[in-house]
């Protein structure tokens, strides 16, 4: 999948004290990767050019490598893992720092499951090809959708009662305001990122582009507040879908979700993402995450906050070496497995 997997990373980060407004420091990086297998140097696609310190929310809307490779090494694979498996991308996601920017196959049955669950406030999707089953005469005798719906019967026709209600029972994959913020800046990613030619649908979505290594894969993967649709390019016999920019899943992929949307939109209105209970609304400033001052309004975002967090005061960065030139403990991989980061690399750029 590519980078249409960085958002279950970002969740995993999200869910786990990090906020939109973290700041990861976007810089070359080298892991030694042990064994003989020499030295791994993941590049941004636009190999060369890096930003220094950037907010999660940008590094997701530009898609930056370095930055959800740093991400990873602290917040450590096996918890990304996890998260793979309660959205049903993977069944067992190696311990590999590749594996945060998409390197393992998957489906997009499963991706656009595991989307759907953002979109649906965090609870379980199952996927199915089958609604509902009616016998000859109308009696419904299957049903894909297991909620209960109290006072849904009505044998003796409508008589004021009061109005049926459903009880949601389903499994809460992810926090619902977790689910809120990555969807947040899965809408960055379509406003503003890799995906703007979505925007075109003219209704609230969100989304994430997927290239894989010389472009032989090309996803877009997104959705409106009721709907998800992944799209997924590729040859059967994998081979580049063409060069540069002109082979990108924003380029090839986004495009068709584009069409697909605004005809199953059409008839829709542009109905928002709904805000869950708790979430705070605080404006800051876009490039840096940081509070916006009083009347500042120039350059700034509303960016969601769980409760007992908050923009913060201080420029911290994560990736950047001490002064001796040594990772922080929680950043760096322990040798036995397999990864390390090597000193001086991860200085600020």
């Amino acid at each position: 999948p590519g980078s249409s997997f960085k958002p279950i990373v970002y969740s995993a980060a999200l869910d786990n004290g990090y906020t939109p407004s973290t700041v990861v420091l976007d810089a070359p990086i080298e892991i030694d990767q042990g064994q003989g297998a020499g030295v791994w140097r993941p590049e941004n696609f636009s190999s060369g050019k890096f930003q220094g310190p950037v907010t999660l929310r940008n590094a997701l809307r530009q898609s930056l490598n370095t930055v959800t490779v740093r991400l990873a090494q602290d917040i450590g694979m096996p918890l990304i893992g996890e998260y793979a498996r309660r959205f049903g991308v993977y069944d067992e996601l190696p311990n590999y720092l590749s594996y945060a920017l998409g390197a393992g196959e998957t489906t997009a049955m499963r991706m656009v499951t595991a989307y759907s669950m953002l979109a649906n406030g965090g609870r379980r999707v199952k996927p199915t090809l089958i609604d509902r089953i009616q016998d000859r005469y109308g009696h419904t005798i299957f049903k894909h959708d297991q909620r209960e719906c109290r006072g849904c019967d009505a044998p003796g026709g409508w008589k004021n009662q009061p109005e049926p209600q459903l009880i949601d029972r389903r499994e809460q994959v992810l926090d619902s305001m977790t689910a809120y913020q990555i969807t947040e800046l899965m809408e960055g990613v379509v406003q503003a990122g890799t995906a703007t030619v979505v925007r075109d649908v003219g209704k609230p979505v969100a989304g994430k582009t997927g290239t894989t290594n010389e472009a032989k894969d090309a996803w877009f993967v997104g959705f409106s507040p009721d709907i998800a649709v992944a799209i997924y390019m590729g040859y059967d016999k994998p081979r580049p879908l063409g060069r540069g920019n002109a082979a990108t899943g924003g380029h090839l992929a986004a495009p068709i979700a584009r069409d697909f949307l605004k005809l199953a939109l059409a008839d829709k209105p542009a109905v928002p993402f709904k805000v869950p209970a708790g979430i705070k609304l605080v404006r800051v400033v876009a490039k840096t995450g940081m509070r916006a001052g009083p009347g500042e309004t120039g350059g700034t975002i509303l960016e969601a906050f769980k409760p007992g967090t908050a923009p913060p005061d201080n420029y911290s960065v994560i990736g950047v070496a001490d002064a001796d030139g040594r990772m922080p403990a929680s950043q760096q991989q322990q040798p036995d497995s397999g990864f390390f980061m090597r000193p001086g690399t991860g200085g600020l750029y």
